[in-house]
């Protein structure tokens, strides 16, 4: 078993990394006139992601933990939410948006994964 010396070494934690480069990719393809608008919404969203990761697993108490993974989570529907809304408004396309949407997916499993096996120590 591989010991965790740190909340970088968790693949969740590189994956939200790597979403947030992929949406500031993104949000540079966008019109100048979202950059406090939806630009704005979609990287808070995405950092959001992986900070939180990273301050739960700094936490003491396994139930601060379990909180900021639930945050991260809802981080992660939140930015999902403003990503489909880029092609409905015609800012990019569908294809632009693959490598986001494959992340989201994967993040949202380990998300519920790490979350579960948590809860598991609790009872």
């Amino acid at each position: 078993m591989v010991s965790l010396k740190s909340y970088r070494d968790l693949v969740v934690w590189q994956k939200g990394m790597d979403l947030v480069v992929e949406c500031y990719r993104i949000t540079n393809l966008l019109p100048k006139n979202e950059i406090y608008g939806l630009a704005s919404q979609i990287q808070r969203a995405a950092v959001s992601i992986p900070a939180n990761i990273a301050e739960g697993h700094g936490r003491d108490h396994l139930g601060d933990y379990l909180h900021h993974l639930s945050v991260a989570n809802g981080s992660l529907m939140e930015l999902e939410t403003h990503l489909l809304l880029l092609p409905r408004l015609s800012y990019v396309s569908s294809n632009e948006l693959e490598r986001a949407f494959t992340l989201t997916d994967e993040i949202g499993k380990m998300l519920s994964g790490l979350s579960k096996s948590l809860k598991g120590k609790i009872s």
